[in-house]
């Protein structure tokens, strides 16, 4: 077993916030809706390794009411802490805001907590040094 996606929330009109930081900020593609399900807003973001394999997924939903993630997030694993450092600093410049109080708290890697344009608690993460 796997996990297909994680799927996030976002207000009404939230999807270029979203586009703004799930794939100009983390570097993910965004990829079409089925039909029947873009109809209700939102918008999908995947990433691949070299062979194109789809390694990670997120959907990004509408819900109204709406109210941020702050404790529940969705974890992507990068390959390196440069990686982690580069992202973090894209999504800085992006705007978005990134938190590193937690960088040495989970053993074996170095992280990073963003929050995305609606608000949702994201964290980055790598193998340590």
């Amino acid at each position: 077993m796997r996990i297909h996606h994680v799927q996030v929330a976002c207000p009404s009109g939230g999807e270029d916030a979203a586009r703004r930081f799930y794939a100009d900020g983390i570097g993910m593609t965004e990829v079409p809706k089925p039909a029947e399900l873009a109809k209700r807003g939102g918008c999908w973001f995947r990433s691949y390794d070299a062979s194109g394999a789809t390694t990670a997924e997120i959907h990004v939903g509408v819900e109204e009411p709406f109210a941020p993630a702050r404790k529940a997030h969705p974890a992507f694993l990068l390959g390196s802490t440069d990686e982690l450092e580069a992202v973090a600093a894209r999504l800085g410049d992006l705007g978005f805001e990134t938190d590193w109080r937690e960088r040495h708290t989970f053993d074996g890697h170095e992280r990073c907590h963003a929050f995305d344009g609606a608000g949702n608690r994201v964290e980055l993460l790598a193998p340590a040094r």
